[in-house]
């Protein structure tokens, strides 16, 4: 079973990847993760995804903020990390394709998503 966790503050993103996902096949658990303190929280409990995959523009932390603190900290450090968003900007797509280990815009095409984890997870 691959452990998939989306941090996104918007409920109905977190939602559709996980209907997507379990129709897909059932070797995916997606962890709907709604904040960057939500996230860190949970891998300090010890949930320990295979792949994130992380939104930009949030309120409190940003993406970029709780990627560094993921990165950060020795026990995380290995988790790929794709940022995935609204934000189409240059900067946005350089930074985070540089940095993450991808970067995909939204609306993602679940193609794309599942290659990714298939690249991603399958290094382990």
């Amino acid at each position: 079973m691959k452990k998939i966790m989306m941090v996104d503050d918007d409920p109905d993103q977190i939602y559709t990847l996980k209907k997507i996902l379990e129709s897909e096949s059932d070797e995916y658990e997606l962890v709907g993760v709604e904040s960057g303190m939500q996230c860190l929280q949970l891998l300090k409990n010890g949930e320990q995804p295979d792949i994130i995959f992380l939104d930009i523009m949030m309120p409190n932390m940003t993406g970029w903020e709780l990627y560094e603190r993921i990165k950060d900290n020795i026990e995380w450090n290995k988790i790929p990390i794709v940022f995935l968003t609204a934000r189409t900007d240059r900067v946005a797509s350089n930074a985070g394709g540089f940095l993450g280990d991808g970067f995909l815009n939204k609306p993602y095409d679940i193609k794309e998503i599942l290659k990714i984890i298939k690249e991603k997870t399958d290094k382990k």
